[in-house]
């Protein structure tokens, strides 16, 4: 009876401890959906023991070019001596279903690579079990050769034919902390970022795509032959025969690497954002399946894809995605508006410093600080200061760096450190060279901010810091252009010797072709900054820094798909209410709930100015916009595209035709209201207030239906700048391509505050002024939410049953007796 009765009490207790349990949000639900995360064990070795190391790889299935994280535990706690007690990972092919071979693997030039650690040599006589490599000559020492899907073996360990260390994903140095354990992000590389491995490539004679590996090599105080350096230094490589028989082998699994659709499908084009990018390639081929069509995407500016239907040629894309709606020409046929998407802008980062305790995860940022940043006010945005180069006189007085600046030391207070330990620097910012809709969102949020708004008029901040005066021209504060210009014209010369060329602010904060380009820059911590003189043979040429683990500190603007695939640390952004959020799921839904109408009716407006209680100001809804001129059978294809975007394609998760990470889920009703767009476009015809646009349109502000925030104007005449767009490259069949060119300069966007709808808004429920709670897809999150709930239940009962018996028991044995 009696344990009978504490299997009752654990089991309540266990219920509330479920209940109690937090539930993942944001990009943790991509680590809480998936399902396919391994964990192996290290084995005891001739000199030092891994069997208590346990390596979890948190993804290993549906792999795409990415990030995946790695954690261990059960290691060596952390000494401080750097180059012992790491592990070495490293990506490889192979068809042994037991793992690869050696040769198979890329590994070599990893920095960092003390001596011989992250190289493909293997020094004479260090490792006693090592009998297939052991030629060399007196000048060399032997190597184990890189041996590729296709092609030829390398002949060298200098045969950077296939990788370098400038572009390879292994990692030489990834090292235990102080409780034994750590983590690091790996990037995942397919057949298109790395055909030499063939990932997602190669199938089987049945149409499977063969496995790639991942092999993570412990390494702990000694090298093969069993000795400790003295300077704790390890001077032997990963592929030595002994290191590598302390190898964990973990199978991967690619998505296919292609086009899944038929090459005989009729084509429908499609153009627009890059916030929907990521969404648009994981939905094309369930899209495609069936017969009918395929779709082929093309990202692009918005502007130039809203052009694509106001002004279409007979090769223009029917159906164009957008943040602002599409405003047709009086007289034209009415557009159809669809929305297919909650996604956002973020601060992506990585940011580690040991002076500070090593990486740092969380950082916070208000308008006013990304204003500072965007307008290149501080020094080191445009010349690296020394003893005998002076900061530029215009920003006399201005913070050397970030990490200087009294306001995000304020905000973040790990940075505040003793004089001694001086936070160190980073470069500026990465953002994009396109022009789009959301790149103006984010002038739209400084200038929702009355701090970041007076900083752009000129207005120095507390401290004395004051904006950089070249961008006092563009009226920031007033006009939210579409690109982020580098206005200051400052060249400064490097030196080296008689040797002198000059650089700018393009050159120590270059362009990212696009945000997942940045987001890609971000992870590999290789922004492409360049400002001093390379001491390499050939001509004289700028080179910057190679940022290595344990020291790496880039960041930029991208959108959070992107954010999530690379696995990206992000910032938290300072809503209208001044508190600090992240694009979290539920965040992003907050703010679209809060969004009012564009002049367009049933398109809302990006507004930051309206993201309070805890809303990511940042985020943005996408629709998809076409024209009801489009022949009948055009117009079916492309409200399937609507139906599925609206429907199956809201469900998150990692497979073909899923949500990728880092867009929220639609609201139901937004989803209702794209079924219903979609039925409109197939008819063909609008009804009254249906989210359509109609040629007798006027609008205000040229039809972008944003908001400038407090402190925008009506006036237009924005500063971005950019040439017409382009037909862009097309992407093929089934992919998603780059268009050849942007939007060309737009007019600032009216403030949708103060404008009035240009149509009212359709009787009825708002469609984003609903519960959060009440989002249309099934997010990991809601899906454990629901398992929780019933196990609670069960464990509730059980408990309660478990009790039950012995008291009924011993009531039955009172009225017996």
């Amino acid at each position: 009876m009696r344990s009978r009765i504490v299997a009752g009490i654990g089991s309540l207790l266990a219920a509330l401890v479920l209940a109690l349990l937090p539930l993942p949000q944001g990009q943790a639900q991509a680590a809480a959906a998936d399902d396919s995360a391994v964990t192996k064990a290290g084995t005891k070795g001739p000199y030092d023991d891994f069997s208590d190391l346990e390596v979890t790889v948190h993804q290993t299935n549906n792999l795409r070019g990415q990030g995946v994280q790695v954690t261990w535990t059960g290691g060596k706690p952390a000494s401080g001596y750097k180059y012992v007690d790491y592990l070495q990972l490293m990506q490889c092919w192979g068809d042994d279903p037991d793992g690869p071979s050696r040769e198979q693997c890329e590994f070599g030039d990893a920095p960092p690579s003390p001596l011989f650690s992250g190289l493909r040599v293997l020094p004479k006589g260090t490792d006693p079990l090592e009998t297939q490599y052991t030629d060399g000559d007196v000048f060399s020492n032997p190597f184990v050769p890189f041996r590729p899907v296709h092609g030829d073996p390398t002949t060298s360990a200098t045969d950077h034919t296939y990788f370098s260390g400038n572009d390879t994903n292994a990692q030489s140095w990834a090292p235990d902390g102080p409780d034994g354990g750590g983590d690091t992000v790996f990037e995942m590389k397919s057949s298109r970022e790395s055909p030499h491995l063939g990932c997602g490539a190669r199938t089987t004679s049945s149409g499977a795509v063969q496995p790639c590996w991942l092999v993570v090599v412990p390494r702990g105080e000694h090298d093969p032959d069993g000795t400790s350096p003295s300077d704790r230094v390890l001077r032997t490589s990963a592929l030595s025969q002994s290191n590598w028989n302390q190898r964990i082998v973990f199978r991967l699994d690619f998505l296919p690497v292609g086009d899944s659709c038929a090459a005989d499908q009729q084509e429908r084009r499609m153009i627009g954002s890059e916030l929907v990018t990521d969404a648009i390639t994981s939905w094309q081929s369930a899209l495609c399946k069936g017969g009918g069509s395929r779709f082929v995407f093309t990202q692009s500016g918005e502007e130039y894809a809203r052009s694509m239907i106001t002004n279409p040629t007979s090769s223009s894309p029917g159906l164009a995605f957008t943040l602002d709606p599409v405003q047709p020409p009086d007289g034209a046929a009415p557009v159809v508006h669809a929305p297919v998407a909650v996604s956002g802008l973020t601060v992506g980062f990585i940011w580690e410093d040991d002076n500070i305790g090593g990486r740092v995860k969380d950082l916070r940022l208000n308008a006013r600080l990304l204003a500072k940043l965007l307008t290149e006010s501080y020094i080191r945005d445009v010349r690296l200061v020394a003893y005998n180069v002076p900061a530029p006189e215009h920003l006399s007085g201005n913070p050397d760096s970030i990490v200087m600046d009294p306001e995000f030391r304020k905000l973040n207070p790990v940075f505040d450190t003793d004089p001694i330990h001086r936070p160190k620097a980073l470069m500026a910012i990465m953002v994009t060279a396109d022009t789009s809709d959301a790149n103006r969102l984010v002038w739209r949020y400084l200038q929702s901010d009355n701090d970041a708004r007076e900083f752009l008029k000129g207005t120095p901040d507390p401290w004395g810091m004051k904006i950089n005066p070249y961008f006092k021209e563009l009226n920031l504060a007033s006009d939210a252009p579409d690109d982020f210009p580098k206005a200051d014209p400052t060249t400064t010369d490097a030196s080296a010797g008689v040797v002198t060329l000059p650089y700018g602010v393009t050159d120590i904060g270059p362009y990212a072709q696009d945000m997942h380009d940045g987001a890609l820059r971000v992870r590999r911590a290789d922004t492409g900054s360049v400002f001093r003189i390379g001491d390499g043979a050939g001509p004289p040429k700028l080179v910057g820094e190679t940022l290595v683990a344990g020291d790496r500190r880039v960041w930029g603007i991208t959108d959070a798909a992107s954010a999530s695939r690379y696995q990206l640390d992000v910032a938290a952004l300072a809503d209208a209410d001044g508190e600090y959020v992240k694009p979290t799921t539920s965040a992003m839904l907050k703010a679209v709930s809060e969004m009012p109408d564009s002049p367009v009716a049933g398109v809302k407006a990006a507004t930051p100015a309206k993201a309070r209680n805890g809303a990511y100001p940042l985020t943005s809804v996408v629709y998809a916009a076409t024209s009801t001129d489009r022949p009948k059978e055009v117009r079916a294809d492309y409200a399937r595209v609507i139906r599925y975007a609206a429907g199956a394609g809201q469900q998150q998760g990692t497979a073909r035709g899923q949500l990728p990470f880092g867009y929220a889920p639609l609201p139901a009703a937004l989803r209702q209201q794209a079924e219903k767009a979609a039925d409109v476009l197939e008819k063909g015809k609008a009804p009254v207030d249906s989210g359509t646009t109609g040629g007798s349109h006027t609008g205000a502000g040229g039809g972008s239906g944003g908001g400038g925030g407090t402190g925008g104007t009506d006036s237009g005449g924005g500063s971005g700048s950019g040439s017409g767009g382009g037909t862009g490259s097309g992407g093929g069949p089934g992919s998603a391509g780059s268009a050849g060119g942007a939007a060309g300069a737009a007019s600032s966007s009216p403030n949708p505050d103060t404008s009035d709808s240009a149509h009212p808004t359709a009787p009825g429920q708002d469609p984003a002024k609903q519960s959060v709670a009440s989002s249309g897809g099934l997010t990991p999150a809601t899906v454990l939410g629901i398992v929780r709930w019933v196990l609670l239940g069960v464990l509730v009962a059980g408990g309660v049953a478990a009790l039950a018996g012995p008291v009924m028991l011993r009531l039955s044995v009172r009225r017996t007796g």
